[in-house]
């Protein structure tokens, strides 16, 4: 205490200043319109400024809450978006209007269900390449279940843990993937063959079809993994190899693999009904 009165003292000359400068601040401010609000401006300014800071701290460390809120919002926009899609594949020359049919009408439901996962880890390099993801059987996951992102196909459940699943990846040596040219519907099947994660091979399209560069590929709905109509990509290249009676065809993945955060664990609904069936039909099939 005696050193705080010691200091005081020392400066007294110093501080009166301060406070007398302080003071007159204030007295210009409380009785000068302009000088007023000036300085409101400029303190709004600066406060605005710390705030705005403050704010982008608080939002970084909330980020991951952010991005998965936005990832399950984006899920059940994007389950919407396919049911409108399946009910004009199903009904193209009957209209649409939903007062016909009501949300128990199991003949018009939609079978399927869309969960946002985040990915934890990921490969691009291998023959065979997996992805993780942050989802499990908590969470209703389960092997078979077909996983795709917001611009395409990316694989299907191969292992689930409580909170966490694997994903056999469209880049892997034993994955088929069902799809058709969407310019005719001719159908066959997507094989990623390794090297270069962004393109893959869709064969048995037969040589009376007339594919071009640049035409899309989609799933067929040939299966119970992923619903008709999902982007797989788009022809990037086309040969006629002489001893072959299907075409060659490169295909450039719409998915960047490598670039993976959110991805859509797909859940079919009627999915053990129809493999039941086809199973003791004796109906069996690799792609997927």
């Amino acid at each position: 205490m005696r050193n705080l009165f010691a200091f005081i003292y020392r400066f007294r000359a110093f501080l009166v200043f301060l406070l007398l400068e302080a003071l007159s601040v204030f007295l210009i401010v409380r009785y000068n319109t302009y000088q007023g609000a000036a300085f409101f401006n400029s303190a709004n300014r600066y406060v605005g400024q710390v705030l705005e800071f403050q704010s982008g701290i608080t939002d970084y460390f909330r980020l991951t809450g952010i991005n998965q809120a936005l990832a399950t919002e984006n899920a059940a926009l994007r389950q919407e978006l396919m049911q409108y899609r399946q009910l004009t594949l199903t009904d193209s020359t009957a209209s649409l209007d939903t007062t016909y049919y009501t949300s128990s009408d199991t003949s018009r439901a939609y079978p399927y269900h869309l969960q946002a996962g985040r990915v934890i880890n990921n490969s691009v390099r291998r023959m065979n390449n997996y992805l993780t993801i942050s989802k499990g059987t908590a969470d209703g996951v389960q092997p078979g279940m077909g996983v795709i992102a917001p611009s395409g196909v990316v694989g299907r459940v191969k292992t689930v843990s409580e909170h966490y699943a694997t994903i056999t990846s469209l880049l892997h040596s034993q994955m088929l993937i069902s799809a058709k040219l969407v310019k005719d519907n001719t159908f066959g099947t997507i094989k990623w063959q390794g090297g270069d994660y962004r393109t893959a091979l869709l064969d048995y399209i037969p040589l009376h079809v007339k594919p071009e560069k640049g035409d899309t590929i989609v799933t067929s709905g040939f299966n119970t993994v992923f619903p008709e109509g999902i982007m797989v990509g788009t022809i990037s290249s086309i040969e006629q190899e002489p001893d072959k009676s299907f075409y060659t065809i490169g295909v450039k993945l719409s998915v960047d693999f490598a670039q993976l955060s959110y991805v859509y664990v797909v859940e079919n609904m009627y999915k053990v009904e129809r493999d039941t069936l086809e199973q003791n039909a004796g109906i069996i099939t690799d792609e997927q």
